[in-house]
């Protein structure tokens, strides 16, 4: 998938927990754990400002785009 989610990487810079984290936003540790591997198909906007307030960051640093290679 072209989006990468690093919901890990800002969890860790932040020094919280993710059963703190799903607690502050009001998602279930099984779904805050789908967005934070990336299997997520989509994401609210409300629960990405809400992780957004919590963490003290930009969706940009959560959402990544990297471009795929095309196999012919």
């Amino acid at each position: 998938m072209a989006i990468v989610v690093n919901l890990d990487v800002m969890m860790a810079k932040r020094k919280i927990s993710s059963g703190i984290l799903a607690e502050e936003i009001g998602l279930t540790p099984a779904n805050l754990s789908i967005l934070k591997t990336g299997k997520a198909k989509a994401i609210r906007f409300s629960t990405l400002e809400k992780i957004c307030k919590a963490l003290q960051c930009q969706p940009g640093d959560i959402l990544e785009f990297t471009a795929e290679e095309e196999s012919l």
